[in-house]
């Protein structure tokens, strides 16, 4: 069975209630049972919550035991707002550490007994030098964030003066070829244009002939057709004076045979 490592923790605990200095709850944790260290700078006091007593704890709460050692680190870990913390007078120099919660809209309360520690001055020395670790790891973690984040800045700034440069260069890239495309556009109109008054001159100037050759057609048609109305009207004339005198004729004749 995999042994997990014990976890640390230590609270700066203000009693509402209380009108001494604000005490310090230091905790170990582990898998099925945990230890407290209490100092208000000058006394201190121990909890040792065994595997049995966490286990009857739990079973008297309906819970698992992880989820039991769970929410005590939880609130011992971190002061949760809305949670009402005590250490009161136990008796013969104990004390006891207690704090609320709720659990499906009801107010619980979980305390625990603690005994005067043998030796304060190693226990409230103990619970400084974890302070002390703590606040040197801690400003060694601000220290690398603080680098870290001035790294992303500065490269945050170059990609910035990058992506600028890159932006002009697009532009100025765009606007040469566009320039470029409007030249060869306006070319290309141009010779369009050059080529449309060359067809238009063209179609001009092959058509004056052909108008001219129709123009002495039709003159042509119209005298001939001229001419062949004058004969046709000569005709009748003709016929008709023809024909009178052949009457004339014929009637002189009658008229001779007549009188003899």
């Amino acid at each position: 069975m995999e042994i997990t490592a014990p976890r640390h923790t230590c609270l700066k605990l203000q009693i509402p209630t209380a009108q001494s200095e604000p005490i310090f709850v230091k905790g170990i944790w582990f898998d099925s049972h945990f230890h407290l260290s209490i100092t208000d700078g000058l006394n201190a006091w121990v909890c040792d919550a065994t595997e049995e007593q966490v286990r009857e704890r739990a079973s008297q709460w309906d819970q698992p035991v992880s989820e039991y050692i769970h929410l005590a680190e939880q609130y011992l870990g971190f002061q949760q707002p809305g949670s009402v913390y005590l250490f009161t007078d136990a008796g013969d120099g104990h004390k006891r550490l207690s704090w609320t919660f709720e659990k499906e809209g009801t107010k619980l309360e979980w305390r625990w007994k603690c005994l005067p520690s043998p030796d304060s001055k190693k226990v409230t020395a103990g619970i400084l030098d974890f302070l002390m670790d703590a606040n040197i790891r801690l400003s060694e973690e601000v220290v690398r964030q603080t680098q870290s984040y001035e790294r992303l800045k500065e490269e945050a700034e170059k990609c910035l003066t990058q992506s600028e440069k890159f932006n002009s260069e697009k532009m100025e890239f765009e606007s040469a070829i566009y320039a470029k495309f409007l030249g060869v556009l306006n070319s290309k109109k141009r010779k369009l244009r050059e080529l449309r008054d060359q067809l238009s001159t063209k179609k001009t100037f092959g058509k004056l002939p052909e108008e001219e050759e129709e123009s002495s057609d039709k003159t042509e048609s119209f005298d001939e057709g001229s001419d062949d109305a004058k004969s046709e009207e000569e005709t009748p004339e003709k016929l008709t004076g023809t024909s009178k005198n052949t009457l004339s004729i014929r009637g002189g004749g009658r008229k001779r045979i007549t009188h003899k």
